[in-house]
């Protein structure tokens, strides 16, 4: 936990982000879907807990992904299974613009967005037991010691994150920094509630995640991928 001066001099605590919010330029066509179709995707109460059926009409597996980016990738997740429902977590606006414009193009009702800070959706918005799968793909590595602190995948925020899925639930994750693939496969193997799907510290492979713009460029430049899936072995709820 950070501590901080306030103007009047007195200390007072700001939560440690995993994020910056940058001012990315906005294409004009990521205005345009901000613009148009944000009251129809975009969940604005970011303080009660969701109600996936009136959201979506019905009831079906619910896949959550922390930090969609641009959203190509799970636009086309979203498209491929018409029998899941996907809830997408963004705080960059021209990334949720582009997933806007998506949405709209493939007229996909399976997938909605917040855009917000993670944590706090998942502490107010996500039931507990609720979901199938979270995707955490190439967050921010943070690649400076001193800032290491502010990866997403910490021991808390897993536990945490474990709360919200089903039994047999699944988290998976990726990186392209070896260093953060290491932190995240120890992370992950201490979790006593979580087995790794492929094996003692082994990485998944061949897990049918769509390949991103972001990891094309990255193989071309030779650049390594690591996806980690565990699933949540609980056999009953508490």
């Amino acid at each position: 936990m950070n501590e901080d001066k306030s103007p009047t001099g007195t200390e007072h605590h700001r939560p440690l982000r995993s994020f910056v919010i940058r001012a990315g330029r906005q294409t004009a066509s990521q205005k345009e879907a901000l613009e148009k179709y944000w009251s129809r995707y975009v969940i604005d109460d970011t303080a009660s807990l969701l109600d996936t059926e009136a959201v979506f009409g019905r009831k079906a597996p619910l896949v959550l992904e922390i930090g969609f980016g641009m959203g190509d990738s799970l636009a086309e997740m979203a498209a491929a299974n018409p029998d899941q429902d996907f809830i997408g977590i963004e705080v960059h606006r021209p990334g949720v613009g582009k997933l806007l414009g998506h949405i709209e193009r493939l007229g996909l009702s399976n997938l909605r967005i917040y855009c917000h800070d993670a944590v706090e959706i998942l502490a107010r918005c996500i039931a507990d037991h609720s979901l199938n799968t979270v995707q955490i793909f190439f967050p921010d590595p943070w690649h400076k010691k001193k800032h290491n602190k502010r990866r997403l995948v910490q021991p808390a925020f897993i536990a945490h994150l474990t709360t919200k899925l089903v039994p047999g639930g699944t988290i998976h994750l990726a990186t392209d920094w070896q260093p953060y693939a290491e932190h995240m496969m120890e992370v992950m193997s201490a979790a006593a509630e979580l087995e790794n799907t492929a094996g003692a510290d082994a990485y998944a492979e061949n897990t049918g995640r769509p390949e991103t713009k972001f990891e094309r460029r990255g193989h071309r430049l030779g650049h390594g991928v690591w996806d980690l899936v565990f699933r949540y072995h609980a056999t009953e709820l508490s």
